[in-house]
């Protein structure tokens, strides 16, 4: 699980009826229970908050200014770059990000010390957390994300076949634009012709360098106020180095006395120490400086040379791109360079040019149509092997009737296909049914499933899906609603499972699941005249066999209730 994201801990103060709690947490299975009303669901209404959940100020504890919540997250090496594309700073490993909304609704959001808006935290969450709640399985009624998690679990000989259709659909795409081009540009075909004629011919004369015109500029000013630089620097390189009134002297002399009496307080440590680094930055500063001296010359000729290449510059970027000035007019000039030559063959080539196309055209949307084939067959299997693990997973979840069905819709791949069938992940849709009994009609997730069952389908899929998902971090919201017993049991026991290959936490009231947890919080409620607050304590030991007692029974002195408990907590060393 090393190279995964992980909640390391969570800090509450001032949402619903907890005043103040800080939770830490561990690799593993995680559980969260308590009395109704307690505040169990408040910790996952912190966790919505920092990952960039609607802020209401009903959220905010009655009585209270503000309320805040704030997580930190463990980072790997491979995931930093996710969260600097989104701009989004990693600092050792660590990302902090904390939320506050005032009881006027106002929200503010900081990630790693910075600002931030919620969209952001949004988006940066699909590489922390997923939360499943009784409500949060409507987000896998969705075409798209049914098509996503297939996709996942297929693999990567999957994404193989889909980088192929994908580089070959662009191919395509090119193509026909060209050929779009080509047409419109028939009637102009002589004038396009001279223009990128003289275009080639002006940069090749020029050979221009990308950002070429900020260096020469640069370089100019340098060389305009060379005696100017040269007079500053002495100064400053006489300033450090001076025998009797130079900084690095009267550094060293400084640093002589307070190490004549260090002996007498440890706490002058410091203060030498930061001397002798101020010490060596400056020693090491001075070559330096000397060295950049020593290379400031006049040179005129190099001077009048750099302006007529600023000019020349100048002139091609005014004629040929009047958009855009300075170092991206000049990019972009050099972009369409790189594209002249293959526009000079097209137009070049008339009419027998766009015929060659059009074979062109034809040839690769015969590549595109097999690759689309590929897709749909690893697409098949992939789904059969889903379906049948997820199954088997949700029969012993209280579902033993109910099975899991995939269906991959594609085109007739055998008639003529129009170009919108083709779409960036191929021609397929994917479609998720359950099937409540033997031979029984297929009905779709969003309408074949209540909450609690939805939250067990859920649970299936994701202890299936485990191994292939890049999250690191999974919270269940009561997913074993509406079961007991041995199913119960079922439940804790795959998600202990699905916690061998990352972080998870549940929020519970089963005794049955609560026992399979590695770690165990308690969440109670104290009522003191018209104030209540909660406490969210961790327990082990005597006290987590006293809470599972408790939730057996409903009181924690039973000693039958105990006997239960430790048998349930002995399931777990014995897995």
């Amino acid at each position: 699980m090393s190279d995964r994201t992980f909640l390391e801990e969570i800090h509450i103060k001032n949402i619903g009826v907890i005043t103040q709690a800080n939770l830490e947490f561990d690799k593993g299975l995680t559980v969260l229970t308590g009395e109704t009303g307690a505040g169990k669901t408040m910790v996952l209404t912190a966790l919505n908050l920092v990952l960039g959940g609607k802020s209401e100020s009903s959220l905010v504890r009655s009585g209270e200014e503000r309320l805040t919540a704030s997580a930190l997250f463990s980072i790997p090496n491979k995931s930093i770059a996710e969260f600097e594309n989104l701009g989004i700073e990693i600092e050792e490993g660590a990302l902090a990000i904390s939320r506050s909304v005032t009881k006027e609704g106002k929200s503010k959001a900081i990630a790693s010390g910075v600002s931030i808006n919620a969209g952001t935290l949004a988006e940066a969450s699909d590489f922390l957390i997923e939360i499943h709640g009784q409500s949060s399985g409507l987000n896998i009624t969705k075409g798209s994300r049914q098509r996503e998690l297939l996709d996942r679990f297929a693999g990567v000989p999957f994404e193989s076949i889909l980088l192929k259709y994908q580089e070959q659909l662009n191919q395509y795409q090119q193509i026909k634009n060209r050929i779009n081009d080509l047409k419109k540009s028939a009637a102009s075909r002589e004038e396009s012709l001279s223009s990128l004629r003289l275009f080639s011919e002006s940069f090749t004369k020029l050979k221009p360098q990308s950002n070429e015109l900020s260096s020469v500029e640069e370089e100019i000013m340098k060389l305009s106020f060379v005696e100017e630089l040269r007079v500053s620097v002495t100064h400053a390189i006489n300033s450090l180095e001076h025998d009797d009134s130079g900084v690095v002297n009267a550094i060293g002399q400084a640093k002589k006395s307070l190490e004549s009496v260090r002996d007498k307080d440890a706490k002058l440590d410091k203060f030498v120490d930061d001397l002798n680094d101020a010490f060596f930055v400056l020693a090491d500063l001075l070559p330096n400086l000397t060295s950049y001296l020593q290379s400031l010359e006049a040179d005129p000729e190099r001077l009048d040379f750099l302006q007529e290449r600023k000019a020349s510059l100048a002139a091609f970027i005014k004629k040929w791109d009047s958009e855009v000035s300075g170092d991206s007019g000049l990019n972009v000039l050099i972009e369409k360079y790189r594209g002249v030559s293959s526009q000079l063959d097209d137009l070049s080539g008339g009419d027998e040019r766009i015929k060659l196309l059009e074979r062109d055209l034809v040839d690769i949307k015969k590549e595109l149509l097999t690759s689309a084939k590929n897709l749909t067959e690893s697409r098949t299997i992939a789904a059969n092997t889903l379906s049948l693990e997820v199954s088997t997973e949700m029969h012993a979840l209280s579902m033993p009737h109910t099975n899991l069905r995939i269906e991959i819709v594609s085109p007739d791949y055998g008639s003529g296909l129009k170009e919108s069938d083709f779409t960036i992940f191929g021609c397929d849709s994917v479609n998720m049914y359950l099937q409540t009994h033997l031979d029984g009609p297929l009905v779709s997730l969003a309408k074949g499933a209540s909450g609690g069952e939805m939250s067990r389908v859920m649970l299936a899929l994701e202890v299936v899906l485990a191994a292939s998902n890049p999250v690191g971090t999974y919270i269940f919201d009561e997913v074993d609603a509406g079961v007991g017993g041995a199913a119960a049991i079922e439940v804790g026991r795959r998600l202990h499972a699905l916690s061998k290959n990352a972080q998870v936490i549940v929020v519970t009231h089963l005794p049955q699941v609560a026992a399979w947890g590695d770690m165990h919080y308690v969440v109670e409620k104290s009522v003191d005249g018209t104030v209540v607050s909660s406490g969210v304590n961790r327990v082990d030991g005597d006290e987590r066999i006293i809470e599972i007692a408790r939730m057996l029974a409903g009181l924690q002195e039973s000693s039958s209730a105990k006997e239960h408990a430790s048998e349930l907590l002995s399931m777990r060393k014995k897995a």
